[in-house]
């Protein structure tokens, strides 16, 4: 008896390929839906039909609106690039503008704004919003950092524990800052407010690097 096996097809378990299209194409008609009909009347339907696609294949790639928000507004904040100005002071000033100017977008705003208070509520989304977003942006930091090492601006860290700390908080302490500037004080973040936070924290970075 012939054997079937040689002429079975494998199964498939990863499911249809994802087109990088079809994903910007949601992606960005999430962002344009959030400005113009708020957190509360955006659905997955309004999305679909916004970018041209089927329901269905939002519902295989994003489990809820959420999770399709945090996608929405991490694809902007992957636009965030590290100039190289010539100092450790000059490409902090550069970040912290192109942040600002960022932030400044309505599409970011909104959508971060919406999913930061949802998020008060949702654990999974804050996990989310961490892996997403902060985790990834960390990247700047870590970039600036080895830049600002090999040009001599900045000491070695020896302890790879300490290091990593130091670069979560230099993070906080950026973001939060030109976030609440930006976002809840609705103040501007122009070039003398960017030289004046820059010059406070590399004075406090180097208070704590000196401390015993």
């Amino acid at each position: 008896m012939q054997s079937r096996t040689s002429t079975t097809p494998p199964s498939r378990t990863g499911g249809r390929p994802r087109s990088a299209t079809a994903d910007a194409a949601i992606l960005e008609a999430t962002r344009q839906g959030l400005v113009e009909l708020g957190w509360s009347k955006l659905t997955l339907g309004a999305v679909a039909t916004r970018a041209g696609v089927a329901k269905t294949t939002l519902y295989r790639r994003w489990a809820g609106k959420s999770e399709l928000v945090v996608d929405a507004v991490a694809e902007l904040f992957d636009e965030l690039e590290l100039p190289d100005r010539g100092s450790l002071a000059a490409d902090i000033e550069g970040v912290v503008l192109q942040f600002a100017a960022l932030l400044g977008r309505p599409e970011t705003k909104t959508a971060l704004m919406a999913v930061v208070a949802e998020s008060t509520t949702d654990e999974p989304l804050r996990h989310r919003i961490r892996e997403s977003i902060v985790d990834r942006q960390k990247r700047l930091v870590l970039a600036g950092r080895k830049r600002a090492q090999e040009r001599g601006e900045l000491p070695v860290e020896p302890d790879a524990s300490a290091a990593a700390r130091t670069a979560d908080l230099i993070f906080d302490v950026i973001a939060g800052a030109v976030v609440h500037r930006a976002l809840v004080s609705a103040e501007p973040v122009d070039e003398e407010w960017a030289r004046r936070f820059t010059l406070l924290l590399l004075g406090g970075l180097a208070a704590a690097q000196g401390a015993p």
